[in-house]
């Protein structure tokens, strides 16, 4: 894929996220989701989640949970990655990364900050992110 069609793609997807702040009409309440099912009044869902990292960390590193299914990851250094993802419950959810599942506990969710736990072959790890301030525009790389 090139480049151009890359950030085509991307920003297609980001378009997504800025729909769900459009105003609907009043309906009636929807019956609680199942397990592994994702609510459409999921606050995880179709926003741009941006890692907040220490100062000395590479910039850019993101994820965007679709309601379909998806997951999109992107960084200012690597090529975006879409995976599977799902909800396995209110508190974790679960992605597809290079044929292997990464679980992660939702520690914390909010409109400001989400925070994941990951429970990875070496240990778990804590990964905080906001939502992506709009514009936004990778920094320069040293090369």
């Amino acid at each position: 894929m090139d480049t151009k069609a890359a950030i085509f793609a991307l920003m297609t997807v980001w378009g997504v996220g800025a729909c769900a702040a459009v105003p609907s009409l009043a309906q009636e309440a929807e019956p609680a989701a199942e397990e592994g099912e994702v609510r459409d009044d999921n606050p995880l869902l179709n926003r741009v989640w941006v890692k907040q990292d220490e100062a000395s960390a590479l910039p850019g590193v993101m994820h965007i949970f679709l309601a379909d299914g998806t997951m999109v990851s992107d960084s200012c250094w690597e090529t975006y990655r879409l995976s599977k993802w799902q909800q396995v419950s209110e508190t974790e959810i679960s992605w597809e990364e290079d044929g292997m599942t990464i679980s992660a506990d939702i520690s914390g969710l909010n409109a400001d900050e989400l925070v994941l736990n990951l429970k990875l072959v070496g240990g778990a790890e804590e990964q905080r992110f906001a939502p992506a301030m709009v514009p936004y525009v990778c920094p320069d790389m040293e090369k």
